[in-house]
């Protein structure tokens, strides 16, 4: 039986007249990781920013684990964990101190915080660090701070927005780890990234949204069958997909197959 943790309902977002996101329907089950891909401007950050509550939509609707994240909005962020691109952290705090104060706003018990805090630090290799000021950490450190504190709470949603952007290859890897265990633990992750490579070799399925409207989506395989290039990698389905206004009857050709 399908588990859908995310869905958008002819999502929408307009600023003044101008349209950002346009009637995006989707859905992401549990177990399952998926990459939102697209060009800068196409509307990657705008859509996240709307699954999480931080931006009304002009129309449409998301849902969380089956909650309206405008309506039930505090029992959809209860059940989500969001990475920005660029995480904001108090440096005047410790990394053991930002996640206690985290693990309180989710009203976690003390105990299950500070054992799951000692745990996050461990997995991170941030142990040796963890009771230094934040604001002294490097960018790729602060990152696997926020990380750590986006999976404080074992969410079952929760979304990245380019989250290898100042990760070494290492920290990267325990990245994509992590996020596997997730997915096989039965939560939903829903990732954009620039990283075509990393969708390719870790998204189960991924979406390719331009000027704001969701143009394909599939597992890489089943993308390569639509277009019909069987040895082409993402990069190349992508970049043919929203390289030039002449991929116009292939992209229509796509949308038809979604809709059969």
């Amino acid at each position: 039986m399908k588990n859908t943790l995310i869905k958008t309902e002819q999502l929408t977002k307009r600023f003044g007249t101008t349209p950002v996101v346009k009637g995006l329907n989707l859905e992401v089950n549990g177990g399952e990781i998926y990459g939102f891909l697209g060009p800068n401007g196409s509307g990657k950050t705008t859509t996240i920013r709307m699954l999480t509550g931080l931006l009304e939509p002009s129309s449409g609707q998301a849902f969380i684990c089956g909650y309206d994240v405008g309506k039930e909005a505090s029992r959809a962020k209860a059940l989500m964990a969001y990475v920005p691109d660029q995480p904001k952290l108090y440096g005047k705090l410790t990394a053991r101190e930002f996640l206690s104060f985290i693990s309180n706003l989710y009203r976690m018990p003390q105990e299950t915080s500070g054992e799951r805090a000692g745990y996050l630090l461990h997995m991170f290799g941030l142990e040796e660090r963890a009771d230094d000021l934040l604001e002294t950490y490097s960018h790729g450190m602060r990152q696997k701070v926020v990380l750590a504190a986006a999976l404080i709470h074992q969410p079952r949603v929760i979304l990245l927005d380019e989250p290898t952007v100042g990760l070494d290859p290492h920290s990267a890897r325990l990245l994509k780890d992590v996020l596997q265990e997730m997915a096989r633990q039965g939560a939903a992750v829903f990732l954009s990234t620039h990283i075509l490579e990393i969708a390719e070799r870790m998204c189960h399925r991924v979406g390719i949204l331009k000027e704001g409207q969701l143009i394909a989506q599939g597992s890489p395989e089943e993308l390569r069958r639509k277009i019909g290039h069987k040895e082409e990698s993402l990069e190349d389905i992508f970049l043919e997909l929203t390289g030039s206004p002449e991929n116009t009857e292939l992209i229509r050709s796509l949308e038809e197959g979604e809709s059969q």
